[in-house]
C-alpha cells in the first residue's frame, strides 16, 4: 500500500508568519498536535508541534534573591512578559526547519511505519516531485490503515 493512498490530503498548515498564538489556536480548534510550515507556494518551510511550543513557553528559571522582596509578583510579571513574548513571535522562530523528514506518495506504507517508529514523529509530510507538501500522513492514520486492512483481516 503507498502513502498516496491513506495519507490526509486537506492539510491544516501555518504560514511562518503566523504567531504561535496562532498556531497554538489551531491546534486547539482542529484538535491537531503538529501542522507542517508552508511558505507562499507551497513548499515546506518548517514543521511545529504542540511539544515545540511547550518548550517555548516553559516557565522561566525562578531565582529566589530575597525572602522578604516582592519576588513572588516580579516572578509572575517576568513569565507574563515571557509568555506575551513567545505567543507574539513567528512560528517559523521555535518551529524545526533542518532535517526534516518526508515521505513521498509513491513511498510505500512500510517505509511511514519505519520513520514514524524510529524518530517517534507524530506527523510527515508527504511532498511532490517539485517539494510543494501534498498531504499528512500522522500515526493515527497509519494506525487506522493498519486495523482495517490487517487486523479486521485476522
Amino acid at each position: 500500500m503507498k502513502v498516496r493512498d491513506f495519507m490526509v490530503r486537506d492539510v491544516i498548515s501555518a504560514s511562518p508568519e503566523s504567531t504561535v498564538k496562532e498556531v497554538m489556536s489551531i491546534f486547539v480548534e482542529k484538535k491537531i498536535g503538529g501542522v507542517p510550515i508552508l511558505k507562499k507556494d507551497g513548499s515546506l518551510s518548517g514543521m511545529i508541534t504542540d511539544g515545540d511550543i511547550l518548550r517555548a513557553i516553559k516557565p522561566l528559571d525562578r531565582r529566589i534573591h530575597d525572602y522578604f522582596s516582592f519576588m513572588t509578583y516580579i516572578a509572575v510579571a517576568d513569565r507574563d512578559a515571557h509568555l506575551s513574548e513567545i505567543i507574539n513571535m513567528e512560528i517559523i522562530k521555535i518551529a524545526k526547519t533542518h532535517g526534516i523528514v518526508t515521505v513521498r506518495p509513491e513511498d510505500e506504507m512500510e517505509t511511514v511505519i519505519s520513520l514514524l517508529a524510529k524518530h517517534h514523529f507524530k506527523k510527515l509530510p508527504v511532498i511532490n516531485g517539485a517539494g510543494r507538501v501534498v498531504g499528512v500522513i500522522s500515526r493515527g492514520d497509519v494506525i487506522r490503515n493498519i486495523q482495517q486492512t490487517i487486523v479486521e483481516s485476522l
